[in-house]
């Protein structure tokens, strides 16, 4: 039955309400959250859905063929590795591994980040200007390069390559940060709060900070799949983690040695990664359509 309504008053969605009609109207969008929630769900839940311990190794099932092939069984589905080691187990966890990774780092350069590109936007002189430039100069460095200098300072393993990737991601939320604030300083609702007598951290943290969610929003998503792929690129250059490590990166490195044997080594790790990456792409490119159309309107 519907509901009276005494004064008739119209609903207007709010700006995150549209924001998310827009991005349901994008299918593909769609199919690439949906797959983006299910590897949030095999980092979760993983060690309740792997069949087996990663690193448990069978002498007497060395590569056996997955499930689909003529002389591959049910026991293991994915097949196993050149010591016995369940695919399956080892895709899983190598999916928890590189996902839960990436979203912590993108998570803690985020939070880095957005406190520096605060300060950039809202200095002067001499500071700004050397913020400035020494960001505009480390922007034109691809990260991954800059993850490799880093670890060839600090040492291999995955912890230097978490520190080393944190450094690459976090001149990107700088820089955005710095361009946000820097436009909305001029508006007429911040010049309001700083006749008001706000300080510079009210003027952020309660006038620009509440507008920056989706653009955050937007470049997080842009920073997770860089950061999934800098994470696999130095596992598969065992610059990261090392084995007998079941991270997507380390698993291709690992089943290049028995690929024209055993070629479900590599294939399936690096589909798990291709769907990762693509999933996470096409959200964020579906968000900033969202965002555009929500602007037009």
């Amino acid at each position: 039955m519907a509901r009276f309504n005494l004064y008739q008053e119209e609903q207007h969605p709010s700006p995150l309400q549209y924001t998310w009609l827009e991005f349901q109207k994008n299918h593909i969008a769609m199919g690439g959250l949906v797959c983006l929630v299910l590897f949030i769900l095999i980092t979760v839940f993983c060690p309740l859905i792997a069949p087996f311990d990663p690193n448990l190794q069978k002498t007497g099932n060395i590569l056996v063929p997955p499930s689909w092939d003529a002389n591959g069984g049910i026991t293991h589905i994915f097949g196993t590795d050149g010591l016995g080691r369940d695919i399956l187990s080892r895709v899983l966890y190598g999916c928890r591994m590189t996902f839960g990774i990436s979203i912590l780092l993108v998570i803690f350069a985020l939070l880095v980040g957005v406190g520096l590109g605060a300060i950039a936007g809202m200095s002067k002189g001499f500071r700004s200007s050397f913020l400035n430039h020494t960001l505009d100069s480390v922007q034109a460095i691809p990260t991954i390069l800059i993850a490799i200098i880093i670890i060839a300072i600090l040492g291999t393993g995955l912890v230097n390559s978490m520190w080393a990737i944190v450094l690459a991601l976090i001149p990107q939320f700088v820089h955005q940060t710095r361009d946000f604030v820097r436009s909305e300083l001029s508006k007429e609702y911040v010049m309001a709060a700083r006749l008001d007598g706000a300080s510079k951290i009210q003027l952020f943290a309660r006038s620009i900070l509440p507008n920056m969610g989706e653009t955050l929003v937007m470049q997080a998503t842009l920073a997770l799949s860089i950061s999934i792929l800098d994470v696999s690129a130095l596992g598969f250059l065992n610059l990261g983690a090392q084995a007998p490590s079941s991270e997507l990166g380390a698993l291709l490195s690992q089943g290049i040695e028995v690929a024209y044997i055993a070629p479900w080594n590599i294939a399936l790790p690096g589909g798990a990664l291709f769907l990762m990456v693509v999933s996470v792409n096409i959200v964020g490119d579906g968000l900033r359509s969202a965002l555009k159309n929500r602007l037009l309107h």
